[in-house]
């Protein structure tokens, strides 16, 4: 008999009833550091007094009007968005997916628009994520992806990653867009050099091509910097963004310039619950965190700390990783035990951690991590590590 809630997860045995910063409490009583963040998402913790309050002060007032109105909490963050950003607009979401939706009807109309109809295929990479919904498997295009969910949206090419040559011999005559993660999350932890970001802008402008980015996972303080393509000191044409925008309150939004979004006008998109009040006003203390530069320059500090106790963690225990990757806190153990073995031996230890491809284990903490907090998750993943030691001695 199937379940009641659709089988589709391969749940862990875990239920967690209460959260508190960096920490979640188990049904039973247990006490486990959280160093997944519900897969980047919980930017700031659970339960941070702050998103608390925006959201109790905005639930006794108003929960949605739908955007047939105004509604000025989106006002604001899409204010607080453009002036931090390179965008000039904003439309809100409730998910990455449907930021990815969005992106590709923005690039494909801002050209149809130009009075170029035939520009609608968009370059994307191996190893790529971009959520689930048609556009979003039709743009990573792996066997995983999309067996079984044929036929799929036409119109994406796959260029395997940091395969140069192949970018370079590409004919981009009916190219829209370029579409690819700053740092490949799903795909392992995989940040994309600077120098090539920076090539690939030039790609884009030179022969007439939008570049989208995909900060879903990467973006909202994650790498250090509000958003990850600002280490390479370029920008955009158009961004998908998600998960910590909300710190655990579903929203998401896409943003661009006024030239990348000017096909889309009144009625050619829309969202019921996108840009509702509850979720802007949780986005908003976001924001007021996220954005300032002394929150930043900390995340930054603690990063680098984190990261190197992790690299003390792979030399101590080299039978089970191998190195360490990414950036700020989007970080990845590259594992030699196998990725789902290090995850469940951490729940042993109860630490929360996430699997990704390349046999990687990720490591994606509230961006508030304590130093303290820090050692405690160093001891749990040393924990973790010994047992799986012993358990193939």
């Amino acid at each position: 008999m199937i379940p009641s809630v659709l089988p589709t997860y391969n749940r862990a045995p875990l239920s967690f009833v209460k959260g508190e910063g960096a920490w979640l409490i188990e049904a039973d009583g247990r006490r486990f550091l959280d160093l997944g963040a519900g897969i980047a998402v919980n930017a700031l913790g659970h339960a941070h007094p702050a998103l608390v309050a925006a959201l109790t002060e905005q639930a006794n007032a108003l929960w949605h009007v739908s955007n047939l109105y105004q509604i000025p909490q989106q006002q604001k963050l899409a204010d607080l968005l453009v002036e931090n950003t390179f965008a000039d607009t904003v439309f809100f979401t409730n998910s990455g997916t449907e930021s990815c939706e969005l992106a590709v009807k923005m690039a494909r109309k801002h050209w149809y628009e130009k009075g170029q109809p035939d520009k609608t295929r968009i370059v994307a990479f191996e190893g790529s994520f971009h959520g689930r919904s048609s556009a979003g498997i039709a743009a990573a295009g792996s066997e995983k992806m999309t067996k079984g969910f044929g036929p799929l949206l036409p119109g994406f090419t796959h260029l395997r990653w940091g395969d140069h040559d192949a970018l370079q011999a590409l004919d981009l005559t009916d190219v829209a867009a370029i579409l690819i993660e700053p740092v490949q999350g799903e795909g392992g932890i995989r940040p994309l050099p600077d120098q090539c970001l920076k090539g690939l802008r030039k790609l884009c402008d030179d022969n007439g091509v939008l570049l989208i980015l995909d900060e879903v996972q990467c973006g909202m303080g994650r790498t250090g910097r509000l958003f990850a393509h600002e280490w390479a000191g370029v920008t955009p044409d158009i961004m998908m963004v998600a998960k910590g925008i909300g710190g655990g309150f579903p929203l998401g939004a896409v943003l661009a310039t006024e030239d990348a979004a000017s096909g889309m006008t009144a009625g050619t998109h829309g969202s019921t619950y996108g840009g509702n009040p509850l979720a802007c006003a949780v986005g908003c203390a976001v924001m007021a965190h996220v954005a300032d530069p002394e929150f930043l320059s900390g995340v930054n500090a603690r990063a680098g700390l984190f990261r190197q106790r992790l690299e003390g963690l792979v030399a101590a225990h080299p039978d089970v990783f191998e190195g360490v990757r990414g950036m700020g806190f989007m970080l990845g153990l590259k594992c030699r035990a196998m990725n789902a073995d290090v995850v469940k031996a951490g729940y042993d230890a109860q630490v929360i951690t996430v699997p990704a491809a390349d046999n990687v284990v990720r490591l994606l903490p509230p961006l508030n991590l304590t130093e303290d907090e820090i050692a405690e998750a160093i001891a749990r993943l040393e924990t973790a590590a010994t047992a799986l030691e012993k358990a193939t001695a």
